[in-house]
């Protein structure tokens, strides 16, 4: 089917047909969703190449992948795909072996100028994040996952990572846990530094001292946990409790734990962010995971919607989403050993 043949059979101009199935701001909601609905029903495709030369936009959203665990890459992007796909908008991934910041930026600095893109997903971003910078000099459209302190206006969705961190660690100390570690992700990103700061504001409330020796901070892996996990473990007087930055750092902390027969819920305690992983739940582990609990899959569908409504009009200084995180509690917390 033809355009101006669907659009007949709405009673529509094919102009309007066009714009409403490309998200022009001028077309009203209602008529955009009736187009959608009826083109499903119908079974029109639009011819891509038309609508691009018509539009002007590319059709894709850019990403650039960098030095991250694939696991949670992998649940943004089915977020991504699940919601751009639903109005024909591709991903465009450029992947990026070895994440230094000068490689990254040049990267995004040619998504946004090949044209290939319409908009760009910043994520992992630093408090001074040049990228954002560059994107806004460039007038490309773009949000960030996470939060940066730069002075340029800008998109942002982002998770109270201090808020939710603060919390675990709150809730370790109530169970009379003293020697708390925490294993963070990458230094120097935004939300790491956040986690740093809701670990030490819980431990100030309380009076206790910061001791640098306690945490630590690399890629969210099984490996990576048990390495630092096996580590502190070794130390007499050993930490009694782990803050785990993800799912992935916990399995780690739990492979280390039964490696020196110590017993996850009795001699060590855990409590992680969990990021929902269809294939890995907090609830099936043994013990079960206490968590802070946030979904990848979600925040990556919510981006791409965010991103779709700047693409249609949407001031990007009016997007500012900050989601909170709720506290699990499971099998893998209890109150601090005696013996410790």
């Amino acid at each position: 089917m033809k355009l101006k043949e669907f659009a007949k059979q709405l009673g529509l101009s094919p102009t309007t047909v066009s714009r409403a199935l490309s998200g022009y701001p001028e077309v009203s909601e209602a008529t955009r969703k009736r187009v959608a609905e009826e083109a499903v029903r119908l079974g029109y495709r639009p011819n891509i190449n038309a609508v691009r030369l018509v539009t002007g936009r590319a059709g894709a959203i850019g990403m650039v992948m960098g030095r991250s665990s694939e696991f949670h890459f992998a649940e943004f992007m089915t977020g991504m795909a699940e919601r751009l796909g639903e109005d024909g908008v591709d991903i465009l991934v450029s992947p990026l072996s070895d994440a230094g910041s000068d490689d990254v930026i040049t990267l995004c600095n040619r998504l946004a100028t090949s044209r290939r893109v319409d908009a760009i997903i910043v994520s992992s971003p630093m408090p001074d994040d040049e990228r954002i910078t560059m994107l806004h000099g460039l007038e490309m459209p773009f949000l960030v996952h996470g939060r940066s302190e730069t002075s340029v206006p800008y998109a942002w969705l982002d998770i109270d990572n201090e808020g939710a961190i603060r919390r675990a660690t709150s809730q370790l100390l109530d169970l009379g846990h003293r020697r708390i570690a925490m294993i963070n992700g990458r230094p120097g990103l935004t939300f790491s530094l956040h986690r740093d700061k809701g670990y030490r504001e819980a431990l100030a409330e309380r009076g206790i001292p910061f001791d640098p020796r306690l945490v630590v901070h690399g890629d969210f892996t099984d490996e990576v946990g048990f390495r630092f996990a096996r580590a502190f473990l070794e130390q007499s007087p050993r930490p009694t409790a782990f803050v785990a930055g993800s799912m992935m750092t916990a399995l780690g902390i739990y492979r280390a734990a039964r490696s020196l027969d110590l017993v996850i819920g009795r001699d060590v305690s855990v409590i992680a962010h969990d990021d929902v992983f269809p294939y890995l739940t907090a609830e099936n582990m043994v013990p079960s995971l206490s968590a802070t609990r946030s979904s990848m899959r979600a925040a990556g569908a919510r981006s791409a919607e965010l991103v779709l409504q700047m693409l249609a009009g949407r001031p990007a200084d009016e997007i500012h989403e900050l989601w909170p995180v709720e506290l699990i509690l499971r099998e893998s917390t209890a109150p601090a050993p005696v013996e410790a």
